[in-house]
């Protein structure tokens, strides 16, 4: 197993593929603060009054609004991890290298283990740079708004290692579905659009559902979709008309299981040839 990990990461390292997803995770975590920040600096400066809702109570905590800064970058750092994921096992078909490997390690098992270790410890990776690369930011920029960073805080540290099981999770929902589509092209176009589009559309389906019948739980069933699942698990605080955040949890960790399981079931009854 040992080498069989050692071969994946030799299979990322010595292509283009992980400095320019690392130099697109940076750019994009970049910018995830920069708004984030400006986000924070306006409802930090505008006073709270007796006619707010408790949605907008909660939008201004301190701690959820520090939860947001040592977590900026999320979205679009899953995204990443999850194509990372998807090429790990596309990449065999596409270059024409999965009969060799699989004639190597004949128990396609540990081959798809190994990829899912990988993928995951990869995730790890970028969630490591990110929230370093947030801690500093956010130190920095919230002494300057004169507001404690919180860092010490149990909802802070529980939101930033929510967030590590995130970024380890998208990179074994990936290799499961490289799994499930074969093609390259086919899957990475397939997961990117369900994942950016497929995300806002399920969001206002859910909400205008929930207006038409009146039904605040159809609201809070968007949870189900997996990307709304991991921004809840980050939150910081318990947002008002929202599920816990641990149930954000359990549904990541749901499709991560029937994902990685599933596709561990395919890869080894499919014909490779």
């Amino acid at each position: 197993m040992i080498k069989l990990i050692r071969g994946e990461f030799m299979k990322i390292r010595t292509t283009n593929t992980w400095w320019l997803f690392t130099l697109g995770a940076l750019v994009m975590l970049a910018l995830a603060f920069l708004v984030n920040a400006i986000l924070v600096h306006v409802l930090l400066d505008e006073p709270l009054t007796g006619d707010m809702s408790a949605e907008e109570v909660a939008q201004r905590d301190e701690i959820g609004l520090a939860a947001r800064l040592f977590t900026s970058g999320q979205f679009f750092g899953l995204l990443f991890v999850m194509v990372l994921g998807i090429l790990l096992v596309t990449n065999e078909f596409h270059h024409q290298t999965a009969t060799t490997t699989f004639l190597t390690t004949p128990h396609r098992t540990l081959v798809i283990v190994a990829k899912l270790i990988v993928a995951a410890l990869a995730g790890a990776g970028w969630w490591l740079v990110s929230s370093a690369l947030n801690a500093a930011g956010a130190i920095v920029f919230l002494s300057t708004e004169h507001v404690s960073n919180h860092l010490g805080d149990w909802p802070i540290t529980r939101a930033i290692l929510l967030n590590l099981l995130a970024y380890t999770l998208w990179g074994v929902l990936g290799v499961g579905i490289g799994v499930l589509i074969r093609s390259q092209i086919a899957a990475t176009v397939t997961a990117v659009v369900l994942y950016l589009v497929g995300t806002q559309v399920a969001s206002v389906l859910f909400v205008v559902v929930s207006n038409w019948l009146d039904q605040e739980w159809i609201e809070q069933a968007q949870v189900i979709v997996p990307s709304i699942a991991s921004s809840l698990m980050i939150s910081g605080i318990q947002l008002p008309g929202n599920p816990p955040q641990w149930v954000g949890a359990a549904v990541l960790i749901g499709y991560t299981v029937v994902t990685g399981v599933i596709g561990t079931m395919i890869m080894r009854q499919r014909d490779i040839a």
